[in-house]
């Protein structure tokens, strides 16, 4: 009896020891990241049976367990996963909100005092300060619209080293988690199926970390292994064996960085960028697709649009020596990247045909068909609109206010080209004219009404349009009016005359034919465009001519001021500053809708860790709890021991004194 009251004792002792230990465990982890709480696990001794009688024989530590819910660890991961793309996504898109909504550093205030510049060269236009005040706020803006498109390429820089570091970090903990799974394997084999939960800890704190970084699916092996699965079924990791990502320059657009997987076979494949979601590098690969690219393209398109229009109206008016009007600023052109996958050496140069028609978007030009008789189209790829469909010409080819024309060599069927027509705009965009005077205040050409009239009519100052500048006036022209037929002549005999009445339908008159006269009416030619009202008498001349000096003629600058609020861009739908104000107020709007979606997913994450912790993390107070328990334990289990001892001591004392 004596010799099973010493075993009780012992196996208590045993039990006493492990709780011990298991709970100093647990209170030196206390802070340690991804420790799970562990628990001693004891079952009773196997019993006998004597006389009629079942007794114990103790207890024994089965297991020493982790308290670990799969269910609150994966959604811990997930919220993790969604809180740090939102954040990063978050912090990403307010750098453009502080740059584009600055009053200080944005683009609408400088191009505010620039067109209140040309309205100041307009209103006194032989005003040589007023003149060089212009050339400076036009320098400004330029510079302005340069420092932009700068600072947008530097996050575009900054977003492929992030990208490359994440996947560096991805590397290294897919790495270790095959490691893991199978050191895991062997030491549970060794235990005899014991969990080793040190191990385990370590592996679901680098998947906790993982998640950090991309979103996964998580998926458990029978064996007790993990397999880590990205994007669209692509394993990272399959037991023991991890699979490495690249990151790698893409072959559509060698200036952009994407990620790659290794497979089997060694040949890295190239991963969709939507398809990596969550952690910190789907929030930047998001911010990239969704908010930088288009606000590089909008603040081109607005470069290209400001600089075109304002050239377009300077060639149409004189400086101050009576030349025509040279460019403001310079002309950026679309670029067009060549995919490095392409077999054929096709080479495209492209112009801008119209900038009211750009947009923000890239296109997409691809080659198909039979080789001798290929096809090529071109999609517009923020809404995958097919802008050309499938033409066997491969030049010109006109889209959204842009042309592309063949300038060298031929295509193979599968080839690819990225036309990015407003992404350079601004970088690119640079003043051009430095003289004051060279500003092209004065229209080219002086009307005039003969002093020797007898009636009321009076000519209006003459308008000019592009046509102008393929036929300008070399000599003066001399408008006669009949009083007995109505009509007007003297207009160049090489030239038709459109006459559009006010509200009215527009009717061409022959070249050399005399024009009925209709007060108030429009009456073009040549790019030439006059109205004559009032009431002239039989034999009345009025006079159109070349503008030789435009020192006392400012309206030119005064059509180049109204710019300012006409609409020019979206297909003629918007101004500039209505342009630019839908851009700030879009990436405002995104920004402060990912603030609040950032904050909202942080508090719960806050709130999955403390349930996950609620279960796996250790409390202290219980700890000392269980210290005082198990120590009582041991004590107690001693005392039964002692008793054993004292009572097998007196048996045999009674057993030698007989």
């Amino acid at each position: 009896m004596s010799n099973s009251l010493i075993s009780i004792g012992i196996s208590g002792l045993a039990a006493a020891q492990a709780g011990l230990t298991t709970t100093g465990n647990n209170t030196a982890n206390v802070n340690t990241p991804g420790y799970d709480l562990e628990t001693v696990q004891t079952v009773p001794g196997a019993g006998s049976s004597t006389s009629g009688t079942y007794i114990g024989s103790g207890t024994q530590v089965s297991n020493i367990t982790r308290s670990y819910s799969q269910y609150l660890t994966t959604q811990l991961n997930q919220a993790q996963a969604s809180s740090a793309s939102l954040s990063t996504y978050s912090t990403q898109i307010n750098q453009i909100d502080s740059q584009l909504g600055s009053t200080t550093t944005g683009l609408a205030p400088l191009m505010q005092t620039f067109f209140t510049d040309v309205q100041g060269v307009a209103n006194s236009p032989d005003d040589t300060a007023a003149r060089q005040q212009l050339i400076s706020s036009a320098q400004s803006l330029a510079n302005q619209f340069s420092t932009t498109s700068a600072y947008l390429s530097g996050l575009s820089t900054g977003v492929n080293s992030e990208i490359a570091g994440n996947v560096s970090q991805i590397n290294s903990y897919t790495s270790q988690i095959a490691g893991l799974n199978t050191q895991i394997s062997q030491a549970s084999i060794a235990a005899g199926g014991q969990a080793p939960n040190g191990l385990l800890d370590q592996r679901d704190q680098l998947v906790s970390q993982l998640s950090k970084v991309v979103g996964t699916t998580v998926v458990t092996q029978s064996n007790g292994q993990l397999n880590i699965i990205i994007g669209n079924g692509q394993s990272l990791v399959q037991g023991g064996k991890s699979y490495a990502l690249q990151a790698v320059s893409s072959a559509a657009n060698p200036n952009q960085t994407v990620v790659a997987l290794t497979t089997g076979s060694g040949q890295p494949t190239v991963l969709p960028d939507s398809t990596l979601t969550g952690g910190s590098l789907g929030g930047v690969l998001q911010f990239r697709d969704s908010s930088l690219a288009s606000a590089q393209n909008a603040i081109g398109q607005l470069a290209i649009t400001v600089a075109s229009t304002v050239n377009a109206q300077q060639s149409l008016g004189v400086d101050l020596n009576g030349t025509q009007g040279q460019n403001i600023f310079s002309q950026a052109s679309p670029t067009i990247v060549a995919n490095t996958a392409n077999t054929g050496n096709m080479a495209f140069t492209a112009a801008f045909s119209n900038a009211a028609q750009l947009t923000n978007s890239d296109y997409k030009l691809t080659v198909s068909g039979a080789q001798n008789a290929l096809q090529y189209s071109v999609t517009r790829l923020s809404d995958n609109t097919v802008v050309v469909p499938p033409t066997a010409t491969a030049s010109p080819l006109a889209f959204d206010g842009v042309t592309l024309s063949v300038a060298s060599g031929a295509a193979n069927s599968g080839d690819s080209f990225l036309i990015q027509p407003t992404l350079n705009g601004a970088q690119n965009m640079q003043m051009t004219l430095t003289d004051p005077a060279g500003v092209a205040a004065a229209s080219p050409i002086v009307t005039g009404n003969t002093t020797t009239n007898q009636g009321s009519g009076a000519l209006s100052a003459g308008t000019v349009n592009a046509a102008y500048l393929a036929t300008p006036l070399t000599s003066g022209v001399t408008l006669t009016y009949n009083s007995t037929s109505g009509t007007l002549s003297g207009f160049p005999t090489s030239a038709p005359v459109t006459v559009t009445p006010s509200g009215g339908t527009p009717t061409t008159y022959a070249a050399g034919t005399a024009v009925p006269f209709t007060a108030g009416a429009a009456m073009s030619f040549n790019g030439i465009s006059v109205s004559l009202s009032g009431k002239p008498s039989n034999g009345d001349t009025f006079t159109i001519g070349q503008n030789t000096s435009g020192v006392s003629d400012g309206s030119n600058a005064l059509l180049m001021g109204a710019l300012q609020n006409a609409k020019t861009m979206n297909g003629g739908t918007t101004n500039y500053n209505a342009s630019y104000t839908q851009l700030v107020s879009s990436v405002a709007n995104q920004a402060s809708q990912l603030n609040t979606a950032s904050t909202a997913q942080t508090s719960l994450t806050s709130q999955i860790q403390a349930s996950q912790q609620s279960v796996s993390g250790v409390n202290l107070d219980e700890e000392t709890s269980n210290l005082l328990m198990y120590q009582q334990m041991y004590q107690a289990n001693a005392q039964v021991i002692q008793a054993a001892v004292t009572t097998f001591a007196a048996i045999l004392a009674v057993a030698t004194s007989t």
